[in-house]
């Protein structure tokens, strides 16, 4: 285990496996100052290059102009590694759904989702390559933990695709990225100092960050209770989505397998803890899975702990399943979606359906992946 995850409540460890070369994305102002004095610049040259990458979305030195011409190689060389090289890129929705498929510098594989609505646009990115939470009904957890993602991959989904839509990429003209969710590949909360870099990062306006507003970034876990609490701890009013599944810890010990070291209670608990901290309405994720969590007495439980465990400060996101190829799994029918949701609400609680995108293009986390394997 890392330096970076000594203090984290991790359910498995990520594997031993080299990280990627330092990028300017894994430093602060005052370190990648370091980096540029070194290469014999002036110390200011390290804002100009930070503003070129966070505020311009410019990754490749070569096309920073206000940078001396004989001096760009080096900081390319010392600050700019690439790490993401796309594999494949598949879209649906009339184009407005793209999905990624990323190769690591170590062969490794990870997704990312951009999505254009009316109102907002929004992209899903990886924290980790596979993640180790080992849910059954999810393509990720089928394939297992690879490795955590450093700070500067995660952040460099996000550059390409804040600059895909400033550059009209995307149907509709160009566009600025508003939301992110942490909802690709991988649990957020395993890799915790690195993603609470990138949400800082995210945040942040330039040259320190992208200017996301806070408002706009979901982190989802399924549930490692103390790694909320820590989260609710930092001073980010970002929204936290909790993927519960399921309101009862038999079956829940069996979809979400961390449930047995953190059961809903406990996670209901620090979902309510984030809540009071943050003043942010919680997001309750749950995959609604055919004959196995849909049943409508399921619904009546769900609705009356989270309005015990929430009251108002509650969300249900209800998600049609997307069926992984192979897969058991399958979608409830409509008829049996609305009438959980109908009961949920009848608990006091708000509940909608997610709308789901990117059916035809694999768009549930791992499908890419899981095909390129």
């Amino acid at each position: 285990m890392s330096a970076d995850d000594k203090s984290l409540p991790l359910v498995f460890d990520a594997p031993r496996r080299a990280m990627p070369p330092r990028h300017l994305a894994d430093m602060d102002l005052e370190q990648s100052r370091d980096v540029v004095t070194a290469l014999g610049l002036p110390a200011f040259r390290a804002k100009q290059i930070a503003n070129q990458y966070y505020g311009r979305l410019v990754s490749d030195p070569a096309a920073m102009t206000d940078l001396p011409a004989g001096a760009r190689e080096g900081v390319g060389e010392a600050l700019f590694p690439q790490l993401l090289h796309p594999l494949r890129q598949v879209a649906c929705d009339s184009g407005d759904t793209r999905k990624t498929l990323w190769r690591l510098h170590d062969g490794s594989t990870v997704e990312s989702v951009l999505m254009r609505y009316p109102d907002r646009n929004t992209l899903c990115i990886s924290s980790q390559a596979g993640c180790g939470m080992a849910c059954p009904f999810c393509a990720t957890g089928q394939g297992g933990l690879t490795r955590n993602l450093s700070a500067a991959e995660i952040l460099e989904q996000v550059r390409d695709a804040a600059a895909s839509l400033r550059d009209g990429e995307l149907p509709g003209g160009p566009g600025r990225l508003s939301n992110i969710v942490f909802m690709g590949m991988g649990e957020p909360l395993a890799n915790y100092n690195r993603v609470l870099t990138v949400l800082r990062k995210i945040t942040a306006p330039p040259p320190e960050g992208f200017g996301i507003s806070q408002r706009g970034v979901t982190v989802s876990t399924v549930g490692l209770a103390p790694a909320i609490r820590r989260l609710a701890d930092e001073g980010l009013g970002v929204t936290l989505a909790v993927s519960l599944h399921c309101p009862d810890d038999e079956l829940r010990d069996t979809l979400v397998p961390v449930n047995t070291r953190w059961a809903i209670s406990e996670v209901l608990d620090a979902a309510r803890y984030y809540a009071d901290v943050t003043g942010r309405r919680v997001s309750i994720e749950y995959a609604l899975i055919r004959d196995v969590n849909d049943q409508p007495w399921r619904a009546d439980m769900l609705g009356k702990k989270l309005r015990k465990a929430l009251g108002q400060l509650v969300h249900v996101n209800l998600i049609p399943l997307n069926p992984t190829p192979g897969s058991q799994w399958d979608a409830s029918p409509k008829p049996v979606e609305r009438e959980f949701v109908r009961r949920v609400r009848e608990q006091g609680v708000s509940c909608t359906v997610r709308d789901t995108r990117g059916r035809e293009i694999a768009a549930a986390c791992g499908q890419l992946a899981a095909s390129e394997r």
